[in-house]
């Protein structure tokens, strides 16, 4: 019997579009002065206008525009010199004005691009990105349901690409690109566990060579890229074996449920025109001169791809390294502030790399969350440079400062951790070794060379790790050649 997944490779092909809902970081909402601050006490940051209540006019937030045209210029698109605001009307609990302020007519920006690096194809296509007002939450106890409305007003903007991913891992490649970006021009934290980078999957599948677009349902509720994967590969499977059974498929909006692996059906999915979408008449159109875009271009940050470049090319870092640094602002920050006081790039990338990411993983530390100061992080390695420390008390030094502001020389000196560089305490401590290991000193003289990699890790040990590896292994080679 052919396998569903034979049958997927040799006989469909799926088309995929992402919408993805993206929440600003602005210190208030996008209509009215509310806090966006996560996390507040339940309709601790709300007001008339971000619930609905009669005669609150709103009053479009500046930072709001400029981040949305910073956005559609960094996607390739082309910024509309006259935007307007639409209301969008549906009837649901978390909406309090039963409208939601949105684009469809006019949005900000058209027709652009993402770049990725698939084999295949190397640019997703971009529809629209058009600015909107987040609803509130519902919050399930039990048998109530419980409504806050701190989230309502926050501002979006919603990324709506073409339909031009044609796999799960595309579309993971595709988020996490996007991520990059909005990261990199300080839109949005983009953290999903909090809501503020959430992602819609539209999917059909059609016969391959097909020119037909096949039915697609929508999925929602994907916190995580691992999320996305599975449920592209979970609906993309039933809509085939729907198919191949004789059955048809419906549009529907469907939900993913992370537990059972599956997406459930909510409701048959909705046309714009049964939201009765109509220019809202309390916002006028936005007028946006040539002007006023070209200076945010000009002001654009350096990106994630700029960025790998310079760290390759000016200070050498292998592309996977400079990768990984790249991948969070902060990492990213910690590292360019520490080499502009070390100027030892390589040895910096090494700390980042090996240690910095194995105590983050340790302690479930977020990035974010990181107190290690970037002239601590210089200190250690300057000590090091210096011969002050080894490697080994380095790395003790360096978790022990890497959640608090402790100096890293000050904890070095508080805890005598210095290296020993008197030379005659030094060949005490390893002339008493040589003698208690004997059969070392003949396997020196019959060519067995090791053994003093052996004789310095004895030394280590007695001298706590406070001596030089180097002077360590060249007073051992003088004893042992005079014996």
């Amino acid at each position: 019997m052919i396998s569903l997944e034979r049958i997927k490779q040799d006989k469909y092909e799926i088309v995929i579009g992402i919408e993805t809902h993206v929440e600003l970081l602005t210190k208030t909402k996008i209509f009215c002065n509310c806090s966006t601050q996560f996390g507040g006490k339940p309709n601790s940051q709300c007001c008339p206008i971000c619930t609905g209540m009669p005669g609150a006019l709103p009053m479009l937030n500046e930072k709001v525009l400029e981040k949305a045209i910073k956005l559609a210029i960094a996607l390739n698109c082309k910024v509309s010199n006259i935007s307007r605001f639409d209301r969008k009307n549906y009837s649901y609990p978390d909406l309090p004005k039963s409208y939601q302020i949105s684009q469809l007519y006019m949005p900000i920006g058209r027709n652009g691009y993402l770049e990725i690096n698939n084999i295949n194809k190397n640019r997703i296509g971009i529809h629209e990105i058009h600015m909107e007002e987040d609803a509130g939450k519902l919050i399930h106890e039990d048998v109530n349901t419980l409504i806050d409305y701190n989230r309502a007003g926050v501002p979006l903007i919603e990324i709506v690409s073409e339909p031009d991913i044609s796999s799960s891992k595309e579309a993971v490649e595709y988020l996490e690109q996007l991520r990059y970006l909005l990261i990199d021009l300080g839109i949005s934290d983009c953290k999903m566990q909090e809501g503020s980078f959430r992602a819609d999957i539209n999917l059909s599948v059609r016969e391959i060579e097909s020119e037909k677009l096949g039915i697609r349902t929508e999925m929602k509720n994907l916190n995580s890229f691992k999320a996305v994967e599975d449920a592209i590969e979970y609906e993309s499977n039933r809509q085939i074996a729907v198919i191949e059974n004789g059955g048809s498929i419906i549009q529907e909006t469907r939900r993913w449920d992370d537990n059972l692996k599956k997406s459930i059906s909510m409701r048959v999915k909705e046309e714009s025109n049964d939201y009765r979408y109509f220019p809202d008449p309390d916002l006028p159109p936005i007028i946006i001169s040539e002007t006023f875009i070209n200076n945010i271009e000009s002001n654009l940050p350096e990106l994630r791809d700029e960025k790998i470049n310079r760290y390759c090319n000016t200070w050498g870092i292998p592309l996977c390294e400079a990768e990984i640094i790249v991948s969070e602002k902060n990492l990213a920050k910690l590292f360019e502030e520490t080499v502009k006081i070390t100027n030892m790039a390589k040895e910096v990338s090494n700390w980042i790399i090996m240690d910095t990411m194995r105590v983050l993983k340790d302690k479930k530390i977020h990035i974010n969350d990181i107190k290690l100061r970037p002239e601590n992080l210089a200190k250690l390695i300057i000590m090091i440079k210096d011969g002050k420390i080894n490697s080994t008390i380095a790395k003790e030094v360096f978790d022990a400062i890497f959640d608090t502001n402790l100096d890293p020389v000050v904890y070095v000196k508080e805890n005598d951790l210095i290296i020993v560089e008197n030379k005659e305490i030094l060949r005490e401590k390893i002339n008493a070794i040589i003698e208690e290991n004997p059969q070392s000193v003949e396997d020196y003289k019959n060519g067995k060379k090791k053994v003093i990699t052996y004789l310095i890790g004895k030394t280590m040990k007695v001298m706590a790790g406070q001596a030089d590896p180097k002077k360590t292994s060249e007073i051992i080679k003088e004893i042992l050649e005079q014996l």
